[in-house]
């Protein structure tokens, strides 16, 4: 069998069940995706596999955060079959390979909290009118040695920087072999190379629908942890490790697509008028989407200014800074590079958000604010008020209050998923404004 021919393809249920024969698959993973974009599986017997096909196989979710946890705590899991794949990496004698599973009800109905769902019910709204999203995700991270013990640390030898090659990067072998086996498992990988910050790696997809690439970056992130634990490493994608370090980011480079063009460019290859409405629609709604694009205490350890990363709701084509970068590539065209989502968010929500905002941008043909055109980190506070420049929220906490205050985040997320969302995100905020840090007893201890 050519698993790459087959990742993502057009099965039907005999043709799982022959290849499932044919290649010696004895378990197959059923995954799928918790309100945090942990990726969670149940582990069947190939023999269970018809079993799994018809829905019959049921998941408890009263351990589960973000369902609802009321008297019927069963769910089942459906099976996308054009998501099976065999796992390069199990043994190849009684081989292992999994399934996507979109959360359902004992009726079949899809489960309108699930993140897939809130995914699939924007792409639904944009195919409505005549749209296909499309991303191309860039995807951070470190690798970092483990202890003795085999638990993470923040260590590392390498003295690496951006584009360095070998002996200098010492995770070249490690992410020459997460490449190989994403391209085993069907993956288009664009590009990848070492990033700024030393053990710091950016591997870089090609363009697909939305709902193929947020199935694509759970495996992707499935696929880095388990390749790096075989050199001894451990692969992590919290956006700011270590203070004296770039944090990680996923920038998203996003296009619209209606009958085959892409809608974010006029007949000059600029920025079109549409192109413009989504893109206001984004930093008008930016606010109210950074807990779920930023969802970690950590993460707005990243988003500080005088960074690399965004701090403020901005746009530009020409300052790369910016919260919204208009792109222009040879081969691509014009795409909206959105550079604050962190890998450690759930892309499900991400994407889904990001396209229901961009299309309220384009039903109200909202206009985007002025142009950024100098680095903004050469800007005062005072210049920055002056040309109307706003904040991102600076921590969890602002990002949680913002986002109630936006209806189309809690319409688009669902009322239970929203408040159950928020209700855990805000417990998680207080609990680490409880915390004394090594920081506060160093500089306070011995002077009050």
């Amino acid at each position: 069998m050519d698993v790459k021919e087959n990742f993502m393809g057009n099965y039907s249920k005999a043709e799982i069940l022959r290849i499932v024969e044919d290649e010696d698959v004895e378990f197959i993973r059923l995954q799928f995706t918790d309100m945090f974009g942990n990726l969670k599986n149940i582990a069947i017997p190939a023999s269970r596999l018809i079993k799994a096909m018809e829905n019959r196989c049921t998941i408890d979710m009263a351990s589960l955060e973000g369902f609802d946890r009321g008297e019927e705590t069963d769910l089942y899991l459906k099976p996308d079959l054009n998501t099976f794949n065999i796992l390069p990496w199990r043994p190849q004698q009684g081989k292992v390979a999994r399934l996507l599973c979109d959360v359902c009800m004992e009726n079949g109905e899809e489960y309108a909290a699930s993140p897939r769902q809130i995914l699939k019910r924007a792409v639904k709204r944009a195919e409505n009118h005549g749209y296909t999203f499309q991303l191309n995700p860039e995807c951070e991270f470190f690798l970092f040695h483990t202890d003795d013990n085999g638990r993470p640390t923040t260590l590392t030898h390498e003295r690496a920087g951006y584009l360095d090659i070998s002996p200098i990067d010492l995770g070249e072998n490690t992410r020459r072999d997460i490449i190989l086996t994403l391209e085993e498992m069907g993956y288009e990988i664009d590009s990848s190379h070492h990033e700024i910050a030393s053990a710091q790696h950016e591997i870089d997809f090609t363009f697909e629908d939305a709902l193929t690439v947020a199935d694509k970056l759970m495996t992707f992130k499935m696929v880095v942890r388990t390749i790096a634990k075989r050199y001894g490493l451990h692969a992590t994608f919290m956006p700011k490790p270590r203070m004296d370090m770039n944090g990680s980011g996923m920038h998203l480079n996003m296009r619209l697509l209606k009958d085959g063009k892409n809608v974010f460019e006029d007949e000059e290859k600029e920025l079109s008028r549409a192109g413009e409405a989504f893109l206001a629609g984004i930093l008008r709604h930016a606010a109210g989407m950074t807990a779920i694009f930023n969802p970690l205490v950590n993460s707005y350890k990243r988003l500080v200014p005088d960074s690399s990363a965004p701090s403020e709701i901005t746009w530009s084509k020409r300052q790369r800074n910016t919260l919204i970068h208009v792109r222009k590539r040879m081969s691509e065209g014009l795409n909206l590079e959105l550079r604050s989502p962190d890998s450690s968010s759930n892309p499900y929500l991400v994407f889904a958000l990001c396209l229901e905002a961009g299309l309220d941008g384009i039903e109200r043909q909202l206009s985007s604010p002025q142009e950024l055109t100098e680095d903004i980190r050469k800007l005062s506070g005072k210049e920055k008020k002056e040309q109307g420049i706003v904040r991102l929220p600076e921590n969890l906490g602002e990002a949680l209050e913002a986002m109630q205050e936006d209806a189309l985040v809690l319409e688009t997320l669902g009322e239970p998923y929203a408040s159950e969302y928020w209700q855990v995100k805000r417990k998680e905020w207080k609990s680490y404004l409880k915390q004394v840090s090594e920081w506060e007893l160093d500089r306070y201890l011995y002077l009050v």
